[in-house]
Protein backbone atom coordinates (compact mmCIF):
# COMPACT_ATOMS: atom_id res chain seq x y z
CA UNK A 1 0.00 0.00 0.00
CA UNK A 2 1.31 3.31 -0.93
CA UNK A 3 0.98 5.65 1.78
CA UNK A 4 0.73 9.81 1.87
CA UNK A 5 2.29 11.58 3.97
CA UNK A 6 0.34 14.52 5.29
CA UNK A 7 1.55 17.68 7.20
CA UNK A 8 -1.66 19.51 9.39
CA UNK A 9 0.07 23.31 10.04
CA UNK A 10 -2.03 24.95 12.11
CA UNK A 11 -1.46 27.09 15.07
CA UNK A 12 -4.61 26.02 16.97
CA UNK A 13 -3.04 22.92 19.04
CA UNK A 14 -6.86 21.22 19.74
CA UNK A 15 -7.81 21.50 16.04
CA UNK A 16 -4.64 19.97 14.58
CA UNK A 17 -4.25 17.12 17.06
CA UNK A 18 -7.62 16.68 16.11
CA UNK A 19 -7.43 16.60 12.99
CA UNK A 20 -4.58 14.22 12.42
CA UNK A 21 -6.33 11.99 14.55
CA UNK A 22 -8.88 11.70 12.27
CA UNK A 23 -6.59 11.67 9.64
CA UNK A 24 -4.05 9.22 10.95
CA UNK A 25 -6.95 6.69 11.02
CA UNK A 26 -7.10 5.92 7.39
CA UNK A 27 -4.72 3.08 6.73
CA UNK A 28 -3.24 4.61 3.96
CA UNK A 29 -2.12 7.85 5.53
CA UNK A 30 0.25 9.16 7.59
CA UNK A 31 0.27 12.30 9.51
CA UNK A 32 2.57 14.95 11.54
CA UNK A 33 1.72 18.16 12.69
CA UNK A 34 3.23 21.97 13.08
CA UNK A 35 2.20 24.98 14.98
CA UNK A 36 4.35 27.36 12.94
CA UNK A 37 5.66 28.03 9.56
CA UNK A 38 9.20 27.51 10.85
CA UNK A 39 8.21 24.66 12.80
CA UNK A 40 6.69 23.33 9.51
CA UNK A 41 9.57 24.14 7.63
CA UNK A 42 11.84 22.38 9.69
CA UNK A 43 9.78 19.29 9.64
CA UNK A 44 10.29 19.52 5.73
CA UNK A 45 13.93 19.82 5.68
CA UNK A 46 14.16 17.15 8.26
CA UNK A 47 12.01 14.63 6.25
CA UNK A 48 13.87 15.17 3.27
CA UNK A 49 17.15 14.60 5.11
CA UNK A 50 15.68 11.08 6.56
CA UNK A 51 14.38 10.12 3.10
CA UNK A 52 10.54 10.24 4.19
CA UNK A 53 8.95 13.67 2.34
CA UNK A 54 5.48 14.82 2.67
CA UNK A 55 3.60 14.42 0.00
CA UNK A 56 0.86 17.38 1.04
CA UNK A 57 0.56 20.42 3.58
CA UNK A 58 -2.61 20.88 5.00
CA UNK A 59 -2.26 24.65 5.92
CA UNK A 60 -4.48 26.91 8.02
CA UNK A 61 -5.23 30.15 5.96
CA UNK A 62 -4.44 32.62 9.05
CA UNK A 63 -1.59 30.88 10.15
CA UNK A 64 -0.35 33.73 12.98
CA UNK A 65 -2.48 35.95 11.84
CA UNK A 66 -6.30 37.23 12.12
CA UNK A 67 -9.25 36.08 10.36
CA UNK A 68 -10.82 38.97 8.65
CA UNK A 69 -8.06 41.29 9.94
CA UNK A 70 -8.43 44.98 8.48
CA UNK A 71 -4.98 45.39 6.12
CA UNK A 72 -3.28 48.30 6.30
CA UNK A 73 -3.66 51.83 4.14
CA UNK A 74 -1.66 51.53 1.23
CA UNK A 75 -0.52 53.80 -1.41
CA UNK A 76 -1.94 54.35 -4.21
CA UNK A 77 -1.27 52.85 -7.46
CA UNK A 78 -0.07 49.67 -4.96
CA UNK A 79 -2.30 47.59 -6.36
CA UNK A 80 -4.48 44.98 -4.58
CA UNK A 81 -3.73 44.38 -0.72
CA UNK A 82 -1.67 40.97 -0.41
CA UNK A 83 -3.27 38.17 2.56
CA UNK A 84 -3.38 39.82 6.00
CA UNK A 85 -1.74 36.11 6.89
CA UNK A 86 1.31 34.49 6.69
CA UNK A 87 -0.14 30.58 5.61
CA UNK A 88 -0.53 31.72 2.41
CA UNK A 89 3.16 33.42 2.42
CA UNK A 90 3.81 29.64 3.93
CA UNK A 91 2.46 28.62 0.94
CA UNK A 92 4.66 30.41 -1.22
CA UNK A 93 7.56 28.96 0.69
CA UNK A 94 6.94 25.84 0.36
CA UNK A 95 6.54 26.11 -3.61
CA UNK A 96 10.16 27.13 -3.98
CA UNK A 97 12.11 25.33 -1.70
CA UNK A 98 9.82 21.77 -2.16
CA UNK A 99 8.35 22.11 -5.27
CA UNK A 100 7.16 18.60 -4.79
CA UNK A 101 4.81 19.05 -2.14
CA UNK A 102 1.34 19.81 -2.74
CA UNK A 103 -0.60 22.50 -0.12
CA UNK A 104 -3.82 22.80 0.38
CA UNK A 105 -4.99 25.59 2.38
CA UNK A 106 -7.81 25.20 5.33
CA UNK A 107 -10.10 28.57 6.14
CA UNK A 108 -12.59 29.53 8.14
CA UNK A 109 -15.12 31.26 5.28
CA UNK A 110 -14.63 31.37 1.41
CA UNK A 111 -12.95 34.42 -0.01
CA UNK A 112 -12.27 34.43 -3.46
CA UNK A 113 -9.83 37.34 -3.14
CA UNK A 114 -7.63 35.49 -0.56
CA UNK A 115 -8.12 32.11 -2.32
CA UNK A 116 -7.10 33.71 -5.70
CA UNK A 117 -3.92 34.71 -3.93
CA UNK A 118 -3.75 31.29 -2.47
CA UNK A 119 -3.90 29.53 -6.29
CA UNK A 120 -1.00 32.08 -6.88
CA UNK A 121 1.10 31.22 -4.36
CA UNK A 122 1.07 27.10 -4.92
CA UNK A 123 -1.72 26.12 -3.65
CA UNK A 124 -3.68 23.14 -5.56
CA UNK A 125 -6.28 23.84 -3.29
CA UNK A 126 -9.02 25.85 -0.72
CA UNK A 127 -11.46 23.74 1.47
CA UNK A 128 -13.14 24.99 4.04
CA UNK A 129 -12.46 23.79 8.03
CA UNK A 130 -15.62 22.78 8.84
CA UNK A 131 -16.16 20.28 5.86
CA UNK A 132 -15.95 16.51 5.96
CA UNK A 133 -13.32 14.01 6.41
CA UNK A 134 -14.42 12.44 3.38
CA UNK A 135 -14.43 15.50 1.09
CA UNK A 136 -10.98 16.53 2.90
CA UNK A 137 -9.54 13.44 1.83
CA UNK A 138 -10.63 13.62 -1.09
CA UNK A 139 -9.26 16.65 -1.78
CA UNK A 140 -5.98 15.45 -0.49
CA UNK A 141 -6.23 12.54 -3.00
CA UNK A 142 -6.96 14.54 -5.98
CA UNK A 143 -4.01 17.13 -5.50
CA UNK A 144 -1.62 14.16 -5.41
CA UNK A 145 -3.33 13.16 -9.24
CA UNK A 146 -2.39 17.36 -9.97
CA UNK A 147 -5.61 18.07 -9.61
CA UNK A 148 -7.25 21.59 -8.52
CA UNK A 149 -9.58 21.73 -5.91
CA UNK A 150 -12.12 25.00 -4.94
CA UNK A 151 -15.78 25.25 -3.29
CA UNK A 152 -17.84 25.71 -6.48
CA UNK A 153 -19.59 28.45 -5.02
CA UNK A 154 -16.04 30.20 -5.36
CA UNK A 155 -15.07 29.45 -8.74
CA UNK A 156 -16.73 32.37 -10.27
CA UNK A 157 -15.07 34.53 -8.02
CA UNK A 158 -11.79 33.11 -7.69
CA UNK A 159 -11.90 32.89 -11.94
CA UNK A 160 -12.84 36.69 -11.76
CA UNK A 161 -10.29 37.61 -9.42
CA UNK A 162 -6.91 35.56 -11.00
CA UNK A 163 -8.55 37.54 -14.56
CA UNK A 164 -8.21 40.99 -12.84
CA UNK A 165 -4.17 39.98 -11.70
CA UNK A 166 -3.68 38.76 -14.89
CA UNK A 167 -4.83 42.16 -16.50
CA UNK A 168 -2.94 44.23 -13.32
CA UNK A 169 0.19 42.42 -14.80
CA UNK A 170 -0.27 42.57 -18.52
CA UNK A 171 -0.59 46.75 -17.66
CA UNK A 172 2.64 46.85 -15.17
CA UNK A 173 4.42 44.87 -17.76
CA UNK A 174 4.04 47.28 -20.35
CA UNK A 175 5.01 50.16 -17.87
CA UNK A 176 7.79 48.44 -17.16
CA UNK A 177 8.90 48.03 -20.53
CA UNK A 178 8.69 51.84 -21.58
CA UNK A 179 11.76 51.73 -19.42
CA UNK A 180 15.48 52.25 -20.51
CA UNK A 181 18.10 49.88 -19.35
CA UNK A 182 19.50 52.46 -16.82
CA UNK A 183 16.09 53.52 -15.87
CA UNK A 184 15.20 49.06 -15.51
CA UNK A 185 18.64 48.37 -13.72
CA UNK A 186 17.64 51.73 -10.87
CA UNK A 187 13.71 50.02 -10.85
CA UNK A 188 16.07 46.17 -9.52
CA UNK A 189 17.90 48.45 -7.34
CA UNK A 190 14.55 50.08 -5.71
CA UNK A 191 12.72 46.67 -5.49
CA UNK A 192 15.91 45.10 -3.87
CA UNK A 193 15.20 48.03 -1.01
CA UNK A 194 18.32 50.61 -1.90
CA UNK A 195 18.19 54.18 -0.87
CA UNK A 196 19.38 56.78 -2.98
CA UNK A 197 22.92 56.90 -1.86
CA UNK A 198 23.07 53.01 -2.02
CA UNK A 199 22.02 52.94 -5.47
CA UNK A 200 24.47 55.93 -6.51
CA UNK A 201 27.47 53.63 -4.95
CA UNK A 202 26.39 50.46 -6.92
CA UNK A 203 25.68 51.68 -10.01
CA UNK A 204 28.80 54.34 -9.77
CA UNK A 205 26.63 56.95 -10.67
CA UNK A 206 26.26 60.73 -8.17
CA UNK A 207 23.12 60.86 -5.76
CA UNK A 208 22.20 63.51 -8.26
CA UNK A 209 21.77 61.77 -11.52
CA UNK A 210 20.15 58.73 -9.85
CA UNK A 211 17.74 61.33 -8.27
CA UNK A 212 16.69 61.87 -11.92
CA UNK A 213 16.67 58.38 -12.92
CA UNK A 214 14.31 57.61 -9.99
CA UNK A 215 11.79 60.57 -11.32
CA UNK A 216 12.06 59.43 -14.33
CA UNK A 217 10.84 55.63 -13.60
CA UNK A 218 7.91 56.82 -10.85
CA UNK A 219 7.01 59.51 -13.94
CA UNK A 220 7.02 56.35 -16.54
CA UNK A 221 4.78 53.84 -14.12
CA UNK A 222 2.82 56.75 -13.18
CA UNK A 223 3.16 56.55 -9.91
CA UNK A 224 4.01 58.92 -6.84
CA UNK A 225 5.94 56.88 -4.44
CA UNK A 226 9.09 54.59 -4.37
CA UNK A 227 6.85 52.40 -2.53
CA UNK A 228 3.74 52.11 -5.07
CA UNK A 229 6.52 51.69 -7.98
CA UNK A 230 7.78 48.88 -6.27
CA UNK A 231 4.51 46.89 -5.91
CA UNK A 232 4.04 47.65 -9.68
CA UNK A 233 7.18 46.46 -10.41
CA UNK A 234 6.75 42.93 -8.64
CA UNK A 235 3.52 42.80 -10.45
CA UNK A 236 5.18 42.59 -13.80
CA UNK A 237 8.09 40.46 -12.07
CA UNK A 238 10.71 42.42 -11.87
CA UNK A 239 13.48 40.72 -10.30
CA UNK A 240 15.27 42.55 -7.23
CA UNK A 241 19.35 43.70 -7.84
CA UNK A 242 20.97 40.60 -6.74
CA UNK A 243 23.08 42.74 -4.01
CA UNK A 244 25.00 38.95 -2.62
CA UNK A 245 26.20 38.69 -6.16
CA UNK A 246 27.29 42.25 -6.17
CA UNK A 247 29.04 41.90 -3.04
CA UNK A 248 31.17 38.89 -4.22
CA UNK A 249 31.85 40.37 -7.16
CA UNK A 250 33.44 42.98 -6.00
CA UNK A 251 35.35 40.90 -3.45
CA UNK A 252 36.78 39.25 -6.51
CA UNK A 253 37.94 42.12 -7.98
CA UNK A 254 39.56 43.51 -4.83
CA UNK A 255 41.57 40.06 -4.40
Amino acid sequence: MVRIRVLVVDDHRIFAESLAAALAAEPDVDVSAAGSGPAALRCLERAVAEGRRFDVLLVDADLGGVAGAVPAQREPGAGPPPPASDGIALVAGVRVAHPGVRTVVLAERDDPRRAAHALQAGASGWVAKDCSLSRLLAVIRGVLREETHLPPALLTGVLRELTAARKHRTDSERLVESLTPREHEVLRCMVAGLGRKDVAARLFLSPHTVRTHMQNVLGKLGVHSTLAAVALARRAGVRPADLAGDVVERSGQLA
